[in-house]
Formats: C-alpha cells, structure tokens, sequence
C-alpha cells in the first residue's frame, strides 16, 4: 500500500474518533493517539530511508548494539555508515563491541574520536565530522545525542529515545519513560 504525506491528517483524524467511540478514558485516549503519532512518525523514517544516499546511523549503549544490528539488516547497507564512541564512556558501545557483534562485518563502522556523552560535533575527529556532513540522513540514537545534535539544523535527523529526564520530556512535549521517534530537518 502506499502512503501519502497527504494522508496522515485523515489517519490520525480517525484514530481520534475511534478511540473516542471506545473509550471516555483521556489518559487512554492520549496514549493511543501517541502510538498512531509515533507509528507515522515511522512511515516519515522509512520514506527518508529510501530517499537517502549516506545514511550515518549513530549507535547508544552497548547492550542496544544487537537490536541496532537487526534493524540495520532491514535497511539498504550499502548506504549505512555506523557510528560508535571512541573511547569507553558510560554505557556507549565502542568499536569492541561493533567487532564483536559483527557490525563490521555488516556495514562501515567508525568511531567518533570522542569520549563524551552524546555527539559534540566540535569535540569528534575530522574523519567522523566528515561522513557526518556528508550524510543525507541521520539516524542518532539516545538521549544524549539529542541533547547534542537537537540544535543542528542543516540536516535530516531522526532522534530514537526514551526520555529519562524531565527537561528533555518538556521540551519534546511528553512524560519520562516516553519512547519518541523526534525528527528535525534541514
């Protein structure tokens, strides 16, 4: 089936009425009508895809590096250049744990050359500054790199997050523990 941006309007317009037509519950309601959001949110993230040439996909924690694995082997991988930290920090997954998992084996993998939380593009090596400027797409993973790539505004990113605190929950509009799906474009 195909969609069209055109469409969204009317698919969330009816997701509104039928979840009113089964239930009075507003927090149910708004959880609901979350989902639908973030499941757009996502034919957005697959039409992107599509379109893209480079796509940079920034990884998070170490332990998410599988799941990263499985998502990535149903994208185009020719396309993909993946992301890790440049020197153990928190729970980032690093080149170890790329090699490890078999992620160099699947797409190209570089590290950023930096060991701070999220991604400073000022504090990152010359080489990880360069695919990301020449990436068309974006795909950042974690709290922290939306903290720091969230202000960028020459390029196609998508942000995958659980929200941990609440000033990042106020300034993406939702409550702690909310899993979003938060694209910004060039």
């Amino acid at each position: 089936m195909k969609t069209y941006y055109d469409c969204l309007p009317c698919l969330i317009r009816q997701a509104v009425e039928a979840v009113r037509m089964v239930t009075d519950d507003e927090a149910v309601q708004e959880k609901v009508i979350r989902q639908v959001l973030l499941e757009t949110a996502r034919i957005d993230l697959q039409k992107a895809i599509d379109a893209a040439k480079n796509i940079l996909f920034l990884g998070d924690n170490a332990g998410e590096i599988v799941f990263d694995k499985l998502l990535i082997e149903q994208m185009p991988m020719d396309k993909i250049s993946y992301a890790v930290k440049g020197f153990p920090i928190i729970n980032d997954a690093t080149m170890e744990d790329a090699i490890d998992t078999g992620m160099t084996g699947l797409v190209k993998v570089l590290d950023n050359g930096c060991d701070a939380p999220g991604t400073i593009l000022e504090l990152c090596s010359e080489k990880f500054q360069e695919v990301f400027r020449q990436a068309d797409l974006v795909i950042a993973k974690g709290q922290g790199n939306y903290e720091t790539l969230s202000g960028v505004n020459d390029k196609d990113i998508f942000f995958l997050l659980k929200v941990k605190c609440p000033v990042i929950a106020q300034d993406l509009e939702c409550e702690c523990g909310s899993i979003v799906v938060k694209r910004i474009t060039a």
